[in-house]
């Protein structure tokens, strides 16, 4: 070989910060799934009675077929959108891209899974809760995640999925939260130990256990090297700790002990020795080589044995086109026969011939160049087609430099060519691309181009007569002048889709997707009574929680020595400045020396940009006061940042002020703030008592309320 296989691929993702995604294609019928959908699609008259559909999504292998809960063969045609394994910890594209409008449409497209690329160190973050804000959100397109952590962003877009029809597949792409990090051959480095590994995989099987959205876990993505390289993954029977097949047969085992039903994804490495050779062979030309993570060879002699739950295990090939590498099957006159008896066969598609397991083409795609390239993608979708194989095509991100993506560079618009070159191999019956999800169509309820899978393999879902359980544990947080709301989620004997919540016996809100809520504009000092009830996607709701009482906080009443009397300086909330004045009070019985008093006004930034402060005018003199604006390092409700002002001196006689400081802020890039959400913004007019702004004697707070 002139290179690793695949190497080109990964250096250019490099060269350009981009990270591994898929992105999948949903097939024609298989002749199972054919006989299904004639019965579901014949007269009235000669349809047998349906089967009841299982209540949930879960998947198992039955020989080389994918198949629901009760046996009916399913395709998973999905894509990747990469971006939670990088160091933006996040999905790309969020920096202009709405995330609903995003999932929405990979549904209504008649995407039916995505693959998430994420990595150990990720996982490992969120399970022992370094839970820090996401950066790199645009907020004015995606204000639901305003000072969402990742993992909360994960878990609500989860929420989105489960409303769309979409299912989730876990990939872990690499050992470190890097844009390079997949070139790295082996799942452990540095820090990151094979046992971190396994216990990575061990915290997200059971923080999603009960949640079929997650229905596949990848368990390591294109593990590779050549057997002189150190390291590298092989591939035999034994428990050394760069035997990928012994890796995926461990974690596959530990995550089923704690999630029975969720698939296990196993890649294949880059090179397998020839009959006769071992690994420490110097020769090169004794082994086999392929795209990394396209190797299967070993798993004939060598399968993975997921002990009692092996019907859970799908075999993922990665396979690409010359424009990636000029690989040599490449080289003279190439086609899909030849390409199908010296790669594909022998390499993974023995596994799908023979009924041995299912196979899952975890990554395929690229340019459509008109030539050479667009040659393989086609000869590709062909076998895919005919073979009715599940796989994810590669990728959703426009920034996978190699092979560019479904999305155009403004991340909103579709690349129509590509989507129609993809569209005929995607799940379809009767013209409509089919869920995974039993009771919601892909597109969502009320879809125009998608159907459930219930509807597709000709299952009875029944009637949903099954309220969901009452939510429990809610609780509230309050400031003057709105309360803060959260609950435990409810379940249900199908899935719950959304809560309502009642304020003194009135609605208020909902159906919510989340477990919280932020009810605002309250009158100051005053008591609430609050109650949550769930509801399902056939209409069922629950009885309403336990009821909890709330008062908002009393307006002006001093927590110390200092009160802070505030005006805004201007009318306006969506211009390009902050401009708050303030007087600082002494409300003690004794003198305040101001050079240990700070003010804070909380405010949101509405983005990354640094923000700066000047003092406009001041009675004390603006020398004397020195504002400045601090970044909260976790954004609260209403805040993530505070404009903060302190004294270089002087003293305030009791029942004294400040007089007038007249302070300005405004963003380095110039743009607009969105004041109505501030924490600390109020009207125009005279001045008033402020308890959303906070002062402070040393360290002590001596007025107002922070934000939560």
């Amino acid at each position: 070989m002139p290179a690793p296989p695949s190497a080109a691929k990964h250096v250019r993702r490099v060269l350009e910060g981009t990270a591994s995604v898929l992105l999948g294609l949903a097939l024609t019928a298989s002749p199972a799934l054919t006989t299904a959908a004639s019965a579901a699609s014949a007269p009235a008259q000669e349809q047998p009675a349906a089967a009841a559909a299982p209540a949930s999504d879960w998947l198992h292998a039955d020989g080389s077929l994918i198949v629901d809960e009760a046996g009916k063969p399913v395709r998973l045609t999905g894509v990747n959108w990469f971006g939670f394994n990088t160091s933006e910890r996040v999905f790309h594209g969020l920096w202009t891209a709405n995330l609903e409008t995003v999932t929405r449409q990979m549904a209504e497209r008649g995407i039916n899974i995505v693959r998430v690329p994420i990595s150990t160190q990720l996982l490992l973050e969120w399970r022992a809760g370094n839970l820090s804000a996401a950066t790199g959100i645009n907020a004015a397109a995606n204000p639901e995640l305003a000072g969402m952590s990742t993992l909360q962003i994960f878990d609500h877009w989860l929420e989105l999925c489960k409303r769309y029809g979409l299912k989730v597949m876990l990939d872990v792409h690499s050992a470190e939260a890097d844009n390079s990090g997949h070139v790295y051959p082996v799942w452990w480095k540095g820090s990151i130990t094979p046992e971190k590994f396994y216990q990575a995989w061990e915290w997200a099987a059971d923080r999603y256990k009960n949640d079929d959205t997650v229905v596949a876990m990848d368990i390591e993505n294109e593990p590779h090297g050549k057997a002189d390289q150190d390291p590298h993954a092989k591939w035999d029977d034994s428990t050394d700790t760069d035997n990928f097949k012994n890796a995926c047969q461990t974690a596959g085992r530990r995550i089923l002990a704690v999630n029975p039903k969720v698939l296990i994804l196993c890649e294949g490495i880059e090179t397998y020795p020839k009959d006769g050779t071992g690994w420490d062979s110097p020769d090169p030309k004794a082994f086999y080589n392929d795209w990394w993570g396209g190797n299967l060879r070993g798993a004939k002699d060598h399968p993975v044995d997921l002990g009692a739950h092996q019907s859970q295990l799908v075999y993922s090939p990665h396979d690409y086109g010359p424009a990636v590498f000029p690989q040599p099957w490449f080289e003279g006159d190439w086609n899909r026969g030849t390409l199908e008896r010296d790669v594909w066969d022998p390499n993974w598609l023995y596994l799908h011939k023979q009924n041995t397991a299912p196979l899952l083409i975890g990554e395929w795609g690229g340019h459509l160049d008109g030539g050479p390239n667009q040659k393989w993608m086609t000869a590709l979708r062909g076998l895919i087609e005919d073979e009715n194989l599940s796989h994810t095509f590669w990728c959703l991100n426009p920034n996978s430099g190699d092979t560019g993506g479904l999305l155009d560079s403004d991340w909103t618009t579709w690349d129509e060519e590509k989507y129609a070159f993809l569209k005929p191999a995607l799940w379809q019956q009767d013209g409509k691309f089919v869920s995974l999800d039993h009771q919601v169509p892909l597109g969502g309820q009320g879809s125009t181009t998608g159907i459930s899978l219930s509807e597709a393999t000709g299952q009875a879902p029944g009637p949903d007569t099954e309220a969901p359980t009452a939510p429990t544990g809610l609780s509230a947080t309050s400031t003057t002048n709105r309360v803060t709301l959260a609950w435990h989620p409810a379940t249900d004997n199908v899935r719950v889709t959304g809560y309502d919540v009642y304020r003194d016996g009135t609605k208020v809100a909902g159906p919510l997707t989340d477990t919280g809520y932020v009810d605002r504009d309250l009158a100051a000092g005053t008591a609430h009574r609050y109650t949550v009830k769930a509801r399902d996607a056939a209409g069922n709701t629950s009885a309403a929680s336990a009821p909890l009482t709330v008062s908002t906080q009393e307006p002006g009443v001093p927590s110390g020595d200092l009160t802070v009397l505030y005006r805004s300086g201007d009318d306006s909330t969506g211009d390009s400045a902050l401009r708050p004045h303030l007087r600082v009070v002494n409300s003690s019985d004794r003198p305040v020396d101001l050079a240990g008093v700070t003010v804070r006004y909380w405010f949101t930034r509405d983005g990354d940009a640094p923000v700066n402060a000047w003092c406009d005018y001041a009675a004390l003199g603006c020398a004397d006061v020195k504002p400045a604006v601090r970044t909260l390092s976790r954004p609260l409700d209403g805040a993530d940042a505070y404009l903060e002002v302190s004294f270089t001196g002087g003293t305030l006689a009791p029942g004294a002020d400040t007089g007038d400081i007249q302070l300005r802020a405004s963003k380095a890039d110039w743009s607009d703030f969105d004041e109505t959400d501030d924490y600390s913004h109020g009207p125009s007019g005279p001045y008033v008592e402020a308890a959303n702004i906070t002062a402070y004697a040393g360290d002590e707070l001596a007025w107002g309320l922070e934000p939560r």
